[in-house]
């Protein structure tokens, strides 16, 4: 039965959040079961995308991605992929009628990271987080206005900005393991073997810039959708904090993070200012 085989696909997206991502995985729970299926879908998708060009240093992972590339197209074209988060992602993608501009431009920057280490001005950093985050952020939006083009339009500037954000919060934390394991350096005209006090308060402006407007967005999001992403936005902000923080050579040498405790103190901060409506 294909119903039993959709089963297996969305609970298989459902597993690669769990595993891969603790955050975004408690973060999705708060949203309403009626479009918590759905993000897990589309995570699943860019997930298996992002490890492609991420970690498979041991195979030929151009291939791989031509591989995955090809099987996506046939999925959403046939609306069925023997592959199981081709499967639920196609179910999510024509179910909210998803723009293929932004499946094209995600893969487009997911295959730049096969070649592409240094991103030596703001208008190549822009297009590559534009591709790699913005346009996640806008799938999540069809979801979670329920593909509504008016709503989609008048939050569309904020979930890109959103976006932007968790992943400059990412590549700022991930420094280390970017440079080192990946030889990667995101940030433009930013010498991350002497980054600096400078160098990292410009980077965060540009990031808390991002959370001012994202939060615009939120606070005008559907009943079903605000909880869960008000509460990813908390997480990634106690993140920006914990950076704000740190110092330059310190973020440069490890991985900060948030400790599972405070996840949940933050979850339940949360709570209490979605109730009182304090967003």
């Amino acid at each position: 039965m294909k119903a039993l085989f959709d089963t297996v696909s969305y609970s298989s997206s459902k597993l690669v959040t769990q595993t891969y991502s603790t955050s975004f995985s408690l973060a999705t729970k708060m949203l309403y079961k009626t479009i918590r299926s759905d993000i897990y879908n589309i995570y699943g998708f860019v997930r298996f995308a992002d490890e492609i060009v991420d970690s498979f240093h041991n195979y030929q992972q151009e291939d791989l991605f031509n591989r995955f590339e090809e099987d996506l197209e046939l999925a959403l074209k046939n609306k069925i992929s023997l592959n199981p988060i081709l499967n639920a992602f196609q179910y999510t993608y024509h179910k909210y009628n998803i723009d293929k501009s932004l499946i094209d431009a995600f893969m487009k920057s997911m295959r730049t990271d096969l070649h592409k280490s240094v991103y030596l001005n703001q208008e190549e950093f822009k297009t590559y987080i534009y591709g790699s985050a913005d346009v996640v952020g806008l799938m999540c939006l069809k979801v979670f206005v329920k593909g509504d083009n008016n709503n989609y339009e008048a939050l569309k500037e904020s979930a890109m900005a959103l976006g932007s954000a968790f992943q400059k919060v990412n590549f700022l934390r991930d420094l280390k393991a970017d440079f080192d394991n990946l030889n990667r350096s995101y940030f433009p005209n930013t010498d991350l073997q002497n980054l600096n006090e400078l160098d990292k308060t410009e980077i965060i402006n540009d990031i808390e810039n991002d959370f001012k407007a994202g939060l615009n967005g939120i606070k005008k999001l559907p009943i079903e959708a605000k909880f869960g992403v008000f509460t990813a936005y908390r997480y990634y902000k106690q993140l920006l904090d914990k950076l704000k923080q740190t110092p330059a050579l310190k973020i440069k040498e490890s991985r900060i993070r948030v400790s599972n405790p405070k996840k949940v103190e933050l979850l339940m901060r949360s709570y209490v200012k979605y109730q009182l409506n304090l967003l």
